[in-house]
């Protein structure tokens, strides 16, 4: 496999065939500090828009990462420039705010929370951060100035209290069954905490899955007065490294509810399989994680180090976005990265009652390549990945930051779906 370079931004828009263009940057060098687009998390608006908040950078660590929000009134066909809500224009020497997500009270309040850095760097400048807050009551129009949510200290985070936690949110929260937003976040080990590493590979990072649950949203509270109750720490959801099993890489969940109530989460590791685990008491305990197979004693569905969301489509039936290899393809090592992110597969899920794992899935299908060009100017080819999905009208759609470059919104159809059998 050899890495083309793109040259010609309209090209490279239309190479993964997009649906819907949310946001096209302005040059492809950085130059417009603007080349940099990812976790972007497509919303239902309290008004019945549609509305979207992401990071935006010159690329990613370039020291520049901002949260920025935007809207749709036409189901996604045009979408207004981005508003700024937090983080620096240009790179700043990496204070910075990084992978927000929305929160909308009953009363149509819009909170969007995000990692702020605060110059202290434990593992990483962009997971070492408080926890910020803004919102606006107008619909997105203007914002409040960011405040600091107290966030819980635990067995994980360094043990100097003032060294902030290394923590991210990549999905859209969901509502428990009393009507909380819920949701799974990534806890990387701090330093001083850690299993030691075997190599200087980042994929060697520590990184554990708990649960956060948002208690009061809906009293629209001041960010400083939001409740937030969080897993049992000594249950975090653990997966053994392949080559260093005491070494839990564990991250990026992503969860749907089941038909019987019971939540079902994903996630990715460096096992070269995507791992599952189930709830069955809204969140609070979690099953032992296992490798996630097509079907009970079926074939695990290989993923390299890299985010494998599922999603529910509005027919009640499940979507798997993955990448369909161990992290050894096109000659790469699962520790590189770059080079087994791509392409993107879909797998079609149903919901199995009587199963040990409650959802089955078919063989993969191929969703979107690109060609291997990479873009921007860290040179970007990671494809499918810090996506989210709505359904609105019997309209699924899968939005997605190709190749953290430009974001673009592509329909899942029954129709494209049709080839794709689960095991009955």
């Amino acid at each position: 496999m050899t890495m083309n370079i793109a040259t010609d931004i309209e090209v490279e828009l239309q190479r993964t065939k997009p649906d819907y263009v949310a946001y096209k940057p302005g040059s492809l060098d950085g130059s417009t500090y603007d080349t940099g687009n990812e976790h972007f998390l497509v919303f239902d608006g309290p008004d019945g828009s549609m509305m979207a908040v992401w990071t935006q950078s010159s690329y990613e660590n370039a020291g520049d990462h901002r949260m920025v929000f935007a809207r749709s009134d036409d189901e996604g066909v045009t979408w207004t420039k981005p508003i700024k809500l937090a983080g620096p224009d240009k790179p700043s020497g990496g204070i910075i705010s990084s992978w927000g997500f929305p929160l909308v009270s009953k009363s149509g309040r819009i909170y969007v929370i995000y990692n702020q850095t605060q110059g202290l760097v434990d593992p990483s400048h962009s997971m070492t951060g408080t926890m910020d807050c803004v919102y606006s009551d107008d619909m997105g129009k203007t914002w409040t100035s960011p405040v600091t949510i107290p966030m819980q200290h635990n067995r994980y985070d360094h043990p100097d209290p003032n060294v902030p936690a290394n923590w991210i949110v990549w999905q859209k929260p969901m509502l428990d069954l009393q009507g909380r937003w819920f949701t799974g976040f990534t806890h990387w080990v701090s330093r001083a905490r850690r299993t030691p590493p075997h190599n200087n590979s980042w994929t060697t990072m520590e990184a554990v899955v708990e649960f956060m649950r948002f208690e009061n949203i809906n009293d629209d509270p001041d960010p400083v007065d939001i409740e937030i109750s969080y897993s049992d720490p000594d249950r975090a959801l653990r997966v053994p490294h392949y080559t260093n099993p005491l070494l839990s890489i564990a991250q990026e969940p992503s969860i749907v509810r089941l038909p019987d109530d019971r939540l079902f989460c994903v996630m990715r590791t460096m096992s070269g399989y995507i791992w599952y685990s189930v709830s069955a008491d809204d969140g609070y305990t979690w099953s032992t994680p296992a490798p996630l197979l097509r079907r009970d004693k079926g074939d695990p569905i290989l993923e390299p180090l890299c985010c494998c969301p599922i999603y529910r489509l509005h027919d009640g039936r499940y979507v798997l976005l993955h990448h369909n290899n161990d992290g050894r393809v096109n000659g790469s090592e699962p520790e590189e990265t770059m080079k087994n992110r791509a392409p993107a597969f879909i797998a079609l899920g149903e919901f199995r009652p009587d199963a040990e794992q409650p959802i089955w899935f078919s063989e993969s299908k191929q969703l979107m390549h690109h060609d291997w060009y990479g873009i921007g100017p860290a040179g970007r080819a990671d494809l499918g990945v810090y996506s989210s999905f709505t359904n609105r009208n019997n309209n699924d759609v899968l939005w997605h930051p190709d190749r953290k470059f430009f974001l673009l919104g592509k329909r899942i159809t029954p129709e494209w779906l049709a080839d794709l059998h689960v095991p009955g």
